[in-house]
């Protein structure tokens, strides 16, 4: 039966899982929004000797060190043993759990804004966003709201459903690549100044 490597740093949770088939066989996580690397590192020890068949990582939408973070390891570590990596929308792993017609699933994108997509009958609307939590309640009123971001604001009480369900990785539609929803805050210069 195929092993997954399952990992997500899309969320302030950086997540390791190893799936055989549909049964978690090794789960760890830690809570941290700057400690993605080096928590990465640490996991990445925990399996180096177990045989692992594919690789599949969260491909965001999330902040862009962390979750660059996460898919540079997955993809080194599939390059490493010549083993596939596919990647997922983070926000469809957290959607996975949740049984109802009509939801939104959000997360922290920092900057008091939110990444966000809504969810009917159990699948996505369009593309993954990012707005401003105001933003969010006024245009989708009365769609209850999961994930951290959602509970950050307080436009949730759910706790159960704040990050990426890994046991969903392997059952998603594949991401080919990342999902940064905002443009580089760096950006090249528009005049030059001359230099004597």
């Amino acid at each position: 039966m195929k092993i997954t490597l399952a990992i997500d740093t899309a969320t302030s949770r950086t997540q390791f899982a190893l799936i055989r088939g549909e049964e978690i066989i090794w789960e760890e996580f830690e809570d941290g929004a700057t400690t993605h690397g080096d928590v990465l590192a640490k996991f990445g020890k925990s399996v180096a000797k177990e045989e692992i068949d594919q690789v599949i990582v969260g491909m965001g939408p999330g902040p862009f060190t962390g979750l660059r973070t996460g898919i540079v390891f997955a993809r080194s570590f599939a390059f490493a043993r010549n083993i596939s990596v596919r990647g997922i929308c983070s926000l469809d792993a957290i959607a996975y759990a949740i049984n109802l017609p009509d939801f939104i699933v959000a997360t922290d994108a920092r900057r008091k804004e939110l990444y966000w997509a809504r969810y009917v009958n159990g699948e996505r609307v369009g593309q993954p966003n990012v707005s401003s939590p105001i933003e969010i309640v006024e245009n989708n009123q009365d769609v209850p709201l999961f994930g951290e971001g959602a509970l950050k604001y307080q436009l949730t009480n759910d706790q159960t459903h704040l990050y990426p369900k890994l046991i969903s990785f392997p059952k998603l539609v594949q991401v080919d690549e990342p999902m940064y929803l905002r443009h580089p805050d760096a950006v090249p210069p528009k005049e030059f100044k001359t230099v004597l």
